[in-house]
C-alpha cells in the first residue's frame, strides 16, 4: 500500500504522475500536502473487520522477524552500516485457540494511512503458534513500492492455509516500516525515487537474503530449501522477477502488475514466470513494457490480464476499501486504473486463485487447468500468452 507524499504507480506505471498521495486512493477530500487523517473517519468504521478467509484447509500462524544482513550497508539510509529487514511470515500450524494478529499496529497504521483504523482489523492467522513440523515450500513475497509488508496479507494467509510457509518482506526506508523496538522507520525515498532499476536490484537482494535465514537450519521453521517462489506487487513484482533471474534457488515467481526495469541475460530467464496484470493488453507504456519483456522470457511462462481490474486488483487495498465503505470516494478517473469495476472480494478470489495455482504447479508438482485454459468460475481472466 502506497505512504502519503509518493504512489506505488509511480515506480511501476510510466506517464502515471509520482506524486499521488495514499489518500487519493482512499479520499478526494485530502490534498498532496494535507494529513490523511480524514481518508478513514471514524464514523465510517465498520464494527468489525477481517481479513478475508482463506480457502485452504490448514490453521495459520504468524509471526513478524527482524533481520540484519551484515554483509550489505543500507543503500538509502548513509548512517546505517548494515540492511535492516522486518520480515512477516505465515505458515500452518496445528491449531490453538490462542488470539487471532492484528493486520497492523496503531502506529504503523498512522504512518501508512494518517489514522489508526487498520489497527482495528484482525487477520486469520495465530500470533505466534508453533509451526507444523512438515518440511513445506518456501515463497517469499515483495510488496509495491511505498507499501507495507501488510498489503499482501490475504495472499500470504491464502497460501498458507494449503500448506506453504510465505515471507513478506518490508523493505526498509521504501515505505514506513515499525521495527520490535517501537521505531518507526519512514520512507527516505518515497519522493525522488532513485534509480528505478536500484530498487530493483536491491529488493531482489533483501529477497535472497530473508531466504539465506529461512534456509538456516536455526530458522525455527520447516522449510523445504529445495522448493522456492517468489512473487510481488507492482515494483514487487519487478524483484521478484529479478530474485528469479539471480538467485538459482529461485524455482518460480509472479509479477502481479509490476513492470520491468532490469534487463535479463542475453539468454533470457528460463525458469517459470507468471505475469497477471490488470488493462495492459491496449495500445500503450503498460502492455509495450510486457511484450518487450515477453520473448525474453524462455522458461515456461504465462500471461494473464483482467480488464475489469486495477493495478491495485492484486493486493489487500480492494477489500480494504470496500470494507471501509470508502470505493465511491475515489475520484473516478483514479478509480478507473486503480480498481477498475472488480469488487474488493472478486479481486482476492482471482489473485489467490491464480497465485496459488502457478505454485501448486511449479513447486508441488500438481496437476490441474487453470493455467491452461480460460475457466468458466474466472471468466473476468484472460489469457494473452
Amino acid at each position: 500500500m502506497p505512504m502519503s507524499g509518493e504512489s506505488v504507480l509511480g515506480a511501476v506505471r510510466p506517464g502515471v504522475a509520482r506524486l499521488v498521495l495514499l489518500v487519493a486512493l482512499l479520499s478526494a477530500i485530502v490534498s498532496t500536502v494535507a494529513s490523511p487523517a480524514a481518508a478513514l473517519p471514524v464514523r465510517d468504521r465498520p464494527p468489525r473487520v477481517e481479513v478475508p478467509e482463506p480457502t485452504g484447509s490448514s490453521a495459520i500462524g504468524t509471526k513478524s522477524l527482524r533481520m540484519v544482513d551484515r554483509s550489505r550497508s543500507d543503500p538509502w539510509n548513509p548512517a546505517a552500516s548494515a540492511r535492516e529487514l522486518m520480515v512477516s511470515v505465515w505458515y500452518p500450524t496445528a491449531g490453538t485457540t490462542r488470539a487471532r494478529a492484528p493486520y497492523m499496529s496503531a502506529a504503523l497504521s498512522g504512518a501508512v494511512f494518517g489514522s489508526d483504523v487498520l489497527a482495528g482489523v484482525r487477520t486469520q492467522a495465530i500470533l505466534d503458534a508453533p509451526p507444523r513440523r512438515r518440511p513445506a515450500p518456501l515463497v517469499v513475497a515483495s510488496p509495491g513500492f511505498g507499501g507495507s509488508r501488510t498489503s499482501l496479507t490475504a495472499s500470504a494467509e491464502e497460501l498458507a492455509s494449503y500448506g506453504y510457509v510465505v515471507a513478506v518482506v518490508d523493505h526498509t526506508y521504501e515505505a514506513p516500516v515499525e521495527f520490535p523496538d517501537g521505531r518507526l522507520e519512514p520512507c527516505r525515498i518515497c519522493v525522488g525515487i532513485p534509480d528505478d532499476a536500484r530498487v530493483v536490484r536491491t529488493r531482489a537482494a533483501d529477497i535472497g537474503f530473508v531466504i539465506d535465514r529461512l534456509t538456516a537450519p536455526d530458522a525455527g521453521l520447516s522449510v523445504d530449501a529445495r522448493r522456492i517462489g517468489v512473487f510481488g506487487h507492482s515494483m514487487g513484482g519487478a524483484a521478484a522477477v529479478e530474485a528469479l533471474r539471480t538467485d538459482r534457488r529461485v524455482d518460480a515467481a509472479v509479477d502481479l502488475d509490476g513492470d520491468f526495469w532490469t534487463e535479463p541475460p542475453a539468454a533470457g530467464i528460463d525458469r517459470p514466470i507468471l505475469l497477471l496484470g490488470a488493462q495492459r493488453v491496449r495500445t500503450g507504456t503498460p502492455d509495450a513494457n510486457w511484450r518487450g519483456m515477453w520473448d525474453r522470457l524462455t522458461g515456461p511462462r504465462r500471461w494473464l490480464d483482467v480488464p475489469t481490474g486495477g493495478h491495485y486488483t492484486f493486493c489487500d487495498m480492494p477489500w480494504i476499501v470496500d470494507r471501509f465503505g470508502i470505493r465511491d470516494e475515489v475520484p473516478p478517473e483514479e478509480a478507473a486504473w486503480q480498481y477498475g469495476t472488480l469488487g474488493g472480494n472478486r479481486a482476492t478470489a482471482i489473485t489467490r486463485a491464480y497465485v496459488r495455482a502457478f505454485f501448486d504447479r511449479h513447486l508441488r508438482g500438481r496437476s490441474g487447468d487453470l493455467l491452461d485454459r480460460p475457466s468458466r468460475a474466472y471468466p473476468e481472466v484472460r489469457f494473452v500468452g
